[in-house]
């Protein structure tokens, strides 16, 4: 079981009524800002995508899923000023919620790996402790965390937060902050479908409209992409990194969604999720594209189609070599899944 750690330097804020969130941990690419849009929609919900707030690219040009320059929206520039008022530097370029951005070689030497066993872990958080920066800026961060999750949900006028970061480490140390309530959706896709996606992010993760690719700048994303052999790596380790946290989480705080399945049927899958979290089930499915929201992170953001598609490309796409080096690296995990083993490898 997890055991919060309590962060004796957290001095900002001194026993807070905790806010909740709803973390959707999983690889990426595997349908989180779909997911957190259509739990956005809920009127008593509301996400940005992700909260860490990174890899924006030129954020000059980078797009707020409401459409306008993420400098010149509304929604943001109000976020900015409350946070200021509340004593709390805000820009988007540096949100101060990530827990990576610490400008230190050791820290972010040691904050490298992916989460693994509580032994490892345990060694980690030892000489993360040792160092003085480490424990100067971990504070800091938990209350950033907290700050901008309440004023987005008093903004928002919404009693939940989705973030839609992903990174099993990030979540491990959101779940270590008194101040916050954390509910988790292990949100879990055929890995193939995954490892396609990363070959070619902007062809097959990103916005319909090429126009709208890379924040909304446009581009073909050809610096993101990898080798088959990479990207099966990375979508295996994710999952192996999801596993370990997980257990050390009681099983009444997380709740395991497939992607096929919130696609083929996603209001019976919804409506589970809002129950999950503690809310009454509404039908966001028509309302997801309407609602007024202010998303970062991937590009389907950016498009207007409110229609629910299962994205099975990689059936037409990939090579029968792909899928046999695919298999070869992360096929096992993947059968423990319930997704078939590629036809290639069944019938060589």
């Amino acid at each position: 079981m997890f055991k919060p750690i309590e962060i004796k330097e957290n001095r900002a804020v001194e026993n807070p009524t905790p806010v909740r969130l709803v973390y959707i941990l999983s690889a990426s690419h595997s349908g989180s800002t779909l997911l957190a849009m259509l739990l956005g929609a809920h009127t008593h919900l509301v996400t940005v995508g992700e909260l860490k707030a990174t890899n924006l690219g030129d954020i000059n040009r980078y797009r707020c899923s409401c459409g306008s320059p993420i400098r010149n929206c509304e929604f943001w520039s109000q976020v900015r000023r409350c946070m200021i008022q509340n004593g709390y530097s805000f820009d988007i370029t540096d949100s101060g919620t990530d827990y990576f951005r610490i400008n230190n070689r050791y820290i972010r030497y040691l904050l490298r790996p992916l989460v693994r066993g509580p032994v490892l872990e345990n060694i980690r958080d030892l000489a993360l402790n040792l160092s003085p920066a480490w424990r100067q800026n971990l504070p800091k961060i938990q209350n950033q965390n907290f700050a901008l999750i309440q004023t987005i949900c008093r903004l928002a006028n919404a009693r939940i937060i989705v973030d839609s970061s992903k990174i099993g480490l990030r979540l491990k140390y959101l779940l270590q902050n008194p101040a916050i309530n954390v509910k988790i959706l292990r949100l879990i896709r055929d890995g193939r479908a995954v490892a396609m996606t990363y070959t070619d992010p902007a062809a097959f993760a990103d916005s319909e409209n090429p126009m709208l690719r890379g924040g909304g700048m446009g581009g073909d994303r050809n610096n993101e992409k990898i080798s088959i052999d990479q990207a099966a790596w990375e979508w295996r380790r994710s999952n192996e990194e999801a596993h370990q946290i997980l257990a050390r989480v009681p099983s009444d705080r997380w709740m395991e969604v497939r992607y096929e399945h919130l696609c083929r049927n996603p209001k019976v899958t919804l409506s589970r999720i809002f129950r999950f979290i503690g809310v009454e089930p509404q039908n966001t499915t028509t309302t997801f594209r309407t609602k007024p929201m202010h998303v970062l992170g991937n590009g389907m953001r950016l498009d207007t189609d409110n229609e629910i598609k299962l994205d099975e490309r990689w059936k037409n796409q990939m090579t029968p070599e792909q899928l046999a080096r695919f298999d070869a690296i992360a096929g096992p995990l993947n059968q423990q899944y319930g997704y078939h083993q590629s036809i290639t490898q069944e019938n060589p």
